[in-house]
Order: C-alpha cells, then structure tokens, then sequence
C-alpha cells in the first residue's frame, strides 16, 4: 500500500472523528444556543479569512520549493525566514487594523471591531501553523497535522459553547478556552515538525540573496496569497454574521456540519497529492497526471455522493433528535441539497486548482481565485438585500459561484495541460445514487423516527453497493480487504 493511500485514508479517519464529534455537537449541544455559537463560528472563519493578509502566500512556497531547499541542504533556513516574515507581517498588519477605523469610522460597529481581542491573537496563530503545516506535508505526513486542523478547532468550539451554556461560566472565560486551543495547536505543530526533523532556526539572508532566489520566492508567494481570497466558507460566514445576525451564523455553521462530511477526503489527498503533481509537472509526464487524475476525482466523486445520498434521505428524521426538533434546521433543508450538490461537482473536479497553482500558469489560478470571491460577494450581497430566501440565498450564491469556478478550471486544464477529471464512470455513480435516493424517499415511513434514520441510509448503501457491484465503476475491493485495513495501523 502507498504512502498516499495509507496517508490518505489515516487523514480521512481522523476526519470522520472530527465529522463525528462536531455532528454529535452540531446535533444534541449547539441548537441550544445558536447565537453564542454563531459567535464562535464568527471568530474563527473571520480570523481565517485574513490570515493570508498575514502569511501572504508564504506557506505555499514552501511546498513549491521545498526540492530545491532541501537539494542544498537550506531546509531549515527557509522554515525559519518564513516565521520571522510571517511574524513582521503580523505587526504590520496590526498597524493598518487599527488605522482602519479613522478611515472609516463605521468599522467601529462592525463585528469584527468588537471581537478584535479575540481574532487578532487568532490570526498570528493561525498563520504560524499554516507556515507548519505546509512545511510538514512535504514530509508526505499528513495524519497528525489533521488532527491538529480538524480535531483542535472542535474541542475548541465545544469546550467554549459548555462552559458558557451548560456550566453558566463567563464569556471571557469560553473565550480563554476557545483561544487555549489553538495556542496548544501551535506547540504541537511546533513540537511535530521538530520531531519530523530537528528545527534549527537560521535567519541567514545570504541564500535567498544568491541569484536572486528571493525574487523568485517572493513573486510566487505573492501570487499565491492573491489565490486565497477565494474563501467562500470564511466569506459567508463573515457575511452572514455582519449582515444577518450571529444566530444566522450558528444555523449556518451547523448544516455545513453536516454537509461537511461530504468533503471531508478531498483535503486530505490533496495535500498529500501536491508533491506528486508537482513532480510530474516537472517531468512532463501529463500521461501520468491525466491518469492519476482522473482515478482521484472518481474515487472522490464516488465516496462524495454515497455520502451525500445517505444525508439526503437521512437529513429529515435526523433533525427529529435536536432540541426543539430541529425546526428552525428543517426549515433550511434546501440549503442541504443545493449546497451538497455544489460541494459534489467541486469534487468531481479533482486537484485541478493544485495542478494550476504548482504550473507556470499559477498566475491564472489567482484569477479565476479572484472571480470566485468576487461572484461570492457580489452575489451574497444581491441575496441578502434583495430577496428573503437569507441562508437559501446564501447557498444559491455558493452554488452558482463554485461551479463557475470550476468549470473555468476544467477548460483551462484541458486545453493547457491535455487531463481531465472528468470520466463516463462519473455518469454510472451519479445514476446509481440517483435511483438510490429515490428508492429510499418513496419506500414507506415507520413511526420511529430512529428506524427511519437507520434503515433508509441502509437501503441506500445497498443499492449503491448492488448497482457498483453490476457496473464495476468503483474498485471497492481494493479498500474493503484486510490487507488495506492492516495498512492504515502503521503510523509511520
């Protein structure tokens, strides 16, 4: 079994955990207070929206040039200027955030203003483990990094929301714990990477300096921090909360928990994937990466839609075990299908962005990054002022604004690179789940709501399974075999 594959799958369990912790949260705790926890969900994506203000696209040099620093032995001193840079545009940054509001004195009252001792501290963290976790992926381990990523921030947002709702504690107090969280997620990023390879911190200039390799560092960065700005989640949830309220922001926060689950694989390939497409982007094997990527987006595409097939007909009666009966979540069930659908085309679509941005046409990747912002907002704005669909509009906008995305970089990579994600297979999956769902919606309903949950997702399970089994789209064996099972123990 290959490092990618074991990496891969020990990264989506660590996943499935923290997609279990943060439902059993999202399901039976948060409901009871949607606005303090809408609050919670404000802080962090706000905090994650301008850490590339901060880090400036510095993290993903280091993946890019990691071969060439590591071929002279600079490893270590490109590691430690990437810190000290982040660190120096931290302050900087911190000078124009409180400049801002002599500027534009109605900054003042917005949300983020008001909660700025809790998402500046956020942002210097978040950008040092950016830094960390980009660096440690081309060490082709991932695993621990994710539990870093995906666990910390959970326990963050349920330590907090208990203190606060359950134990009656202070918000100061919820706060310290939410943001001792991710301190300790820095130690470990710290103590991680130390543990990968010995940190030796070297802020010697003269390196970067020769040949003028800084340039060349720097102008890659550069563009790579202009690719950021497509962050539709942090976007929304910064939208909703400025321009809908927290409780908003909480309803939100807890359907994306469950569509989440949806999408949980992708992130974890593809950060294991990008050594490798980065690799054969410098071989000119396309051959290579065509196959490569085309077998990543069906495997995605497939575990995606088995997943969001079991959500679809299972959403309904799962909403019946939430406080209050989860009526202010059922009302928004369109945003469930529509928002699931986009995040599915997503993943049909492979690591198209990864091969752009590890290609000399990074720079397109930065465009179409800041065309997807742009509709985002641009579209958001339309909902929210316009219509009074509110979270429906806001996934409408995800939606319209994702595919565009996507099928832009499709066109791209097919005319410039000659590969695909896209296969007839693709076709196969999406009518076995089709029928699927449909099967399961008109089969009749028991009076428990539990059985519902149990047995209809089941008969999704096994149509999928009949149907892949007659159509060979998918090679289950491969992974449904003690051999893979044993594989994805060894931590190494």
């Amino acid at each position: 079994m290959s490092v990618v594959a074991r990496q891969g799958f020990k990264y989506s369990i660590i996943g499935y955990i923290g997609f279990l912790l943060g439902t059993i949260s999202a399901i039976f705790i948060f409901p009871y207070n949607f606005e303090f926890y809408g609050k919670l969900r404000y802080i962090l994506p706000t905090a994650e929206m301008l850490v590339p203000a901060v880090v400036l696209g510095i993290s993903y040099s280091n993946v890019k040039f990691f071969h060439k620093v590591e071929k002279d032995g600079k490893k270590q001193n490109m590691l430690s200027l990437s810190l000290l840079t982040v660190f120096i545009n931290f302050i900087i940054f911190m000078g124009v955030f409180f400049i801002l509001p002599y500027i534009f004195p109605k900054f003042r009252y917005s949300e983020a203003w008001k909660l700025k001792e809790m998402i500046l501290p956020l942002i210097l963290i978040l950008s040092f483990c950016a830094i960390f976790n980009k660096y440690t992926s081309n060490y082709k381990r991932i695993v621990v990094s994710n539990i870093f990523d995906n666990l910390f921030p959970k326990i963050a947002n349920l330590g907090a929301f208990c203190l606060f709702a359950y134990f009656l504690l202070s918000q100061e107090i919820a706060f310290a714990f939410f943001f001792g969280m991710f301190a300790l997620m820095l130690f470990g990023y710290i103590y991680y990477t130390n543990k990968l390879e010995r940190i030796e911190l070297d802020f010697n200039t003269d390196y970067f300096k020769k040949d003028g390799f800084w340039k060349e560092f720097f102008n890659y960065s550069f563009f790579g921090f202009l690719g950021t700005f497509g962050n539709y989640l942090a976007i929304n949830s910064f939208m909703i909360g400025e321009f809908l309220g927290m409780e908003e922001v909480g309803i939100y926060s807890v359907l994306y928990a469950l569509i989440s689950l949806i999408s949980i694989p992708q992130l974890g390939l593809f950060n294991i994937s990008a050594p490798i497409i980065n690799k054969t982007l410098a071989d000119g094997d396309m051959e290579e990466l065509d196959r490569f990527h085309k077998k990543t987006s069906l495997s995605l595409y497939f575990l995606g839609a088995v997943l969001f097939s079991c959500i679809m007909v299972g959403f309904p009666y799962l909403t019946q075990f939430m406080p209050k009966n989860g009526t202010m979540l059922r009302e928004y069930e369109p945003v469930v299908w529509i928002w699931g659908s986009a995040v599915l085309i997503d993943l049909a679509t492979g690591f198209n962005g990864n091969i752009i941005s590890l290609s000399k046409y990074y720079r397109f990747n930065i465009l179409i990054m800041l065309l997807l912002a742009g509709l985002t907002i641009c579209l958001n704005y339309y909902f929210i002022k316009n219509t009074d669909l509110k979270l429906i509009g806001i996934a409408l906008s995800t939606a319209i604004s994702l595919t565009t995305y996507n099928v832009i970089k499709i066109a791209f990579n097919y005319f410039v690179f000659k590969v695909s994600p896209l296969t007839i297979e693709m076709i196969f999956v999406s009518i076995i789940c089709t029928l699927a769902i449909t099967v399961a919606i008109v089969l009749p309903n028991f009076n428990s709501n539990f059985i519902n949950l149990v047995y209809k997702p089941a008969v999704v399970l096994i149509l999928i399974y009949i149907g892949n089994h007659f159509t060979k789209v998918f090679p289950l064996e491969d992974y449904l075999n003690v051999k893979f099972i044993k594989s994805i123990f060894k931590f190494k």
